[in-house]
């Protein structure tokens, strides 16, 4: 099992403008962590001072509970935004280099590089330049030249831009697996539905602060409050009372709860935390027969944008 990366109040600041204000957040190892925010909005300057490229003007990063040294960064699987790989170079030859860089030898980068390129779908373009490849393709090539080294722990700033449906499956695969096998990964992405779902653990930040972080159903749990989707066939008395009436005198008789939508007999009710779910449900026998009475957590891109506006 890998070791916990931790930000402790960490600070940057670029002249008068401030990157990055007091942010923490934890990225616990075996679990897969996404990083969520706008562009500028901090994400990538503070992977820079993961890896060391920024120093922090105040705060500190730690690996298992110690400051994190340029030996532990060495050991850091890293895929920048802006791509960084040589256009000429043959894919086998360029990962096996990069391999030898880390203190590899050629046989282990070798067949290191073989398997990442086979796991990745790429086997049969091992011997191609990168610039001959597709840019989904070529983005296949920087996730395994994150990997080649055998990282213990992978930070990746969009890692899943410009690939297709099956290489985002391919990678979505590949990052559970390396989490299985106990290493924290962090991973920067604007397709909230993925971080939806590949991530354990979700951090939002905005405007160079952490809003949000911690794990994915907890926070998805407790920022919007909680919500139940409740379904009735309305009684005649009920069916017999003029458009959303019935539904507003429904939440209105219990307390703490509001309407949040509706669709013909089909209710999403919040509660604030105070309220009694049983109540609800009282509400809505009362009303007429109960066909689906359920919690719902909120998506992520409802979160997002409860905690940003």
């Amino acid at each position: 099992m890998g070791e916990q990366l931790a930000l402790h109040g960490v600070t940057r600041r670029f002249g008068d403008r401030t990157a990055l204000d007091d942010v923490s957040f934890t990225v616990r190892p075996g679990r897969t962590t996404g990083f969520i925010g706008a562009n500028g909005a901090g994400k990538t300057t503070a992977m820079r001072v993961v890896l060391g490229v920024l120093a922090a003007d105040a705060g500190q990063v730690t690996y298992g509970g110690a400051p994190i040294t340029p030996a532990v960064r060495r050991r850091i699987g890293y895929m920048p935004e802006e791509r960084g790989l040589y256009p000429r170079m043959r894919v086998l030859d360029q990962l096996v280099h990069l391999g030898r860089v880390h203190g590899m030898t050629t046989t282990a980068a070798r067949e290191r590089s073989s398997g990442l390129l086979e796991e990745l779908g790429l086997a049969e373009r091992s011997h191609d330049h990168l610039s001959t490849l597709s840019l989904g393709n070529q983005q296949r090539v920087q996730v395994a030249a994150a990997l080649v080294h055998d990282p213990a722990l992978l930070v990746l700033d969009e890692p899943f831009s410009g690939l297709d449906p099956l290489a985002i499956d391919a990678m979505g695969e590949l990052l559970r697996e390396r989490a299985s096998a106990g290493i924290p990964v962090l991973f920067s992405s604007h397709q909230l539905e993925l971080i939806e779902r590949l991530c354990d653990d979700i951090v939002i930040i905005d405007a160079g602060r952490v809003l949000v972080a911690g794990d994915s159903a907890t926070v998805r749990r407790s920022t919007t409050g909680r919500r139940f989707r409740v379904r009735v066939e309305l009684a005649a008395e009920a069916s017999s009372v003029a458009g959303a009436s019935w539904a507003q005198a429904l939440v209105a008789s219990v307390p703490g709860a509001s309407l949040v939508g509706q669709d013909a007999g089909t209710l999403l009710v919040g509660l604030t935390p105070a309220a009694d779910d049983q109540v609800l449900l009282g509400a809505a026998q009362a009303a007429g027969t109960v066909r689906e009475f359920a919690p719902v957590l909120p998506s992520l891109a409802e979160i997002y944008r409860e905690v940003v506006r």
